[in-house]
């Protein structure tokens, strides 16, 4: 009993020994996927590849390669301007104020699931082409792989774009509508399938795959539709939206990211060419006004007003009587300024008044009715806040 020594616990050793013990109770084919699942463990050591982007918006980098990302709007919102955008910038430098940032020229998949195949090609020869500055003989096709499948089976359109996105290798994928690879927008499996496929797409062939899906028909709801948006919403890397502010002016913005926070969105006219382009603050404006001129005199001669939204306007004889309180409520949020510039592009969006004067009636008649206030900033300029 002297020559007994004291055992000494090893936990490392036992923890060895549990494991064994473990792993002699499952099969040979759990063993061998356990040693892949080792492959996925991340310590603060784990060697990662650096994330890439494409492009760079206000000064910060988007479009991640290896994710997806949502491009979300209503009906002629702006989504294929945006679209057309993003695909003609992987052929020239700049574009507006968005940058493309690698050097070399990008390769790219434009899957239209939506449109006729007139459409795509009108898209591609007067938009597409004109916007990268570069003849349409001497344009790179090569790098611009462009398929319409509207007309192939619901079913299989998932399949082809996977062969599609392996044959071609592209860096961007514009998927021009997500909506159309699923029967039923509303089956949360198959959404779930679909996403978790096509971020596997991204991922395993490092490019950055664009998801083009409708808002909710509600004008007050903004939510991208069905379970496969709510899908999409959650697993993007980031999503933007696209709004139509007046008859020839976009907004199109960041509303949810994962790194890149880009406050401010970008607006931009269009052209009777149909080409967007960019413009200072007070061409926006004067374009707007234009417009809303235009539309407004197509109504002279007629004694009808036009249809406003019976949500925020009723009729009393010949004029409208607008509920200023419920229209601002939905406009502004308590606690943030807003300019006029802000305010009018929303009056007109929501009500669907067309002049000019209704808008200034609108703001005079909530500041009065103490449903909004409306101060001088130091610089001059008129502010409003939710009261």
């Amino acid at each position: 009993m002297q020559n007994l020594k004291p055992v000494v616990f090893n936990p490392d050793a036992a923890h060895q020994i549990r494991g064994e013990l473990w792993l002699a109770g499952i099969s040979c084919e759990q063993e061998q996927r356990l040693k892949q699942l080792e492959q996925r463990r991340i310590t603060p050591t784990t060697k990662l590849r650096p994330m890439e982007f494409l492009f760079r918006l206000s000064g910060k980098p988007c479009f991640a390669r290896g994710e997806l990302t949502g491009l979300s709007g209503k009906a002629k919102s702006g989504k294929t301007f945006v679209s057309s955008i993003l695909m003609a910038l992987c052929f020239c430098n700049q574009l507006l104020s968005v940058e493309r940032i690698e050097q070399k020229k990008l390769h790219v998949l434009w899957y239209d699931t939506e449109q006729s195949e007139e459409s795509t090609q009108d898209i591609l020869k007067h938009r597409i082409i004109p916007l990268t500055g570069i003849p349409e003989d001497r344009f790179p096709m090569e790098q611009m792989d462009v398929f319409n499948v509207r007309g192939e089976p619901m079913n299989e359109r998932l399949g082809l774009l996977e062969l599609l996105v392996m044959r071609y290798q592209p860096d961007l994928v514009v998927l021009d509508g997500i909506r159309d690879l699923v029967a039923d927008i509303n089956d949360g499996v198959v959404a779930q399938d679909t996403i978790e496929r096509l971020m596997r797409l991204a991922s395993g062939n490092h490019c950055a795959i664009v998801c083009v899906l409708h808002q909710n028909k509600s004008q007050e709801d903004k939510n991208l539709r069905g379970w496969i948006g709510t899908e999409l919403k959650n697993k993007a890397f980031e999503v933007y939206e696209c709004a139509k502010n007046s008859e020839h002016i976009f907004t199109w913005g960041q509303t949810d990211t994962r790194k890149y926070t880009i406050p401010t969105p970008l607006q931009f006219a269009v052209n009777d060419d149909g080409l967007p382009y960019q413009c200072s603050h007070e061409q926006l404006l004067e374009a707007q006004f234009r417009s809303q001129q235009k539309m407004a005199d197509k109504l002279q001669g007629s004694n009808k007003l036009p249809d406003l939204n019976p949500k925020y306007a009723h009729k009393e004889g010949r004029k409208h009587v607008f509920d200023v309180k419920q229209l601002f409520i939905d406009i502004m949020q308590p606690g943030l300024v807003y300019s006029e510039e802000q305010l009018k592009p929303q009056i007109f969006d929501l009500t669907g008044a067309i002049k000019p004067k209704l808008h200034d009636e609108i703001l005079q008649k909530a500041v009065e009715e103490n449903v909004i206030v409306c101060v001088t900033n130091p610089f001059g300029k008129k502010e409003y806040g939710l009261r």
